[in-house]
């Protein structure tokens, strides 16, 4: 469903992600993991279009001086020169780091939101139903402003946000940032709930265990680079893997 081939990013002078290569297949939920500053929100932004947009956007200033090389391709479309909305309307979406709710819009109202695309009424409230099957406590809060939710709550609120727009590949970025680790596991349960409904997910997250456990693959990243790939078990029985990358 999505293959990333040999991309490179840079800022300026500052490599951020080298030769980079992956893929995600239909059904899987594949994640990322690294140590901060590793290359992996630049992935997922590159991914979605939204370093291009920035390219655009700052084109002719210092801040501009934006480098991409390689090339992305999702269901077996180029898309690394699309803009970002383009790509969401193709079914690739994510779901950003720190949550980020419109905070003086109700719960309801930020999904609303996230169904920009959608055309269709029925398929709107079909929709909205599921993600609050998914996330029950949404249904309680639909009312209630955004900015006054708990952490774990605005993060159930992005990840449904993202689901509004039916998405065919979910790319979710940190998404236990701030948790308590109850709340983790909760938020965690319902993220494999979501992959195991059909929607194909890559999954960008810290905490090793929690991730392993759920993904079909692994890639870790680090220092811009993919330094080793493959499913739980292959990576946790190479000792140099566990204890420099995965700190197990």
């Amino acid at each position: 469903m999505l293959e990333v081939k040999e991309l490179t990013v840079c800022y300026d002078t500052a490599m951020l992600l080298n030769e980079v290569s992956m893929e995600v297949h239909r059904g899987e939920l594949v994640s990322l993991i690294g140590p901060n500053g590793a290359g992996k929100t630049t992935l997922m932004r590159t991914i979605s279009g939204l370093v291009l947009w920035e390219k655009q956007m700052k084109r002719g200033t210092r801040a501009g001086n934006i480098t991409i090389t390689g090339e992305v391709y999702f269901q077996g479309r180029r898309i690394d020169q699309l803009p970002p909305h383009q790509i969401a309307r193709m079914g690739l979406v994510l779901c950003p780091e720190r949550r980020r709710p419109f905070s003086e819009l109700t719960v309801e109202e930020n999904l609303g939101a996230g169904a920009y695309l959608v055309r269709h009424r029925r398929r709107y409230q079909d929709t909205l139903e599921l993600v609050y099957r998914t996330f029950p406590v949404l249904k309680k809060r639909s009312r209630q402003i955004s900015a006054t939710l708990s952490g774990g709550e605005q993060q159930m609120l992005a990840i449904g946000r993202a689901l509004m727009t039916r998405p065919l590949l979910l790319c979710i970025d940190e998404p236990s940032t701030g948790l308590s680790p109850l709340i983790k596991q909760e938020l965690f349960a319902r993220i494999k709930e979501i992959n195991e409904s059909g929607i194909t997910m890559l999954l960008v997250e810290q905490d090793v265990n929690l991730t392993l456990a759920m993904s079909t693959r692994s890639y870790i990243l680090s220092h811009s680079k993919i330094v080793a790939r493959g499913d739980r078990n292959e990576l946790l029985a190479d000792e140099t893997i566990r204890r420099s990358y995965l700190g197990l």
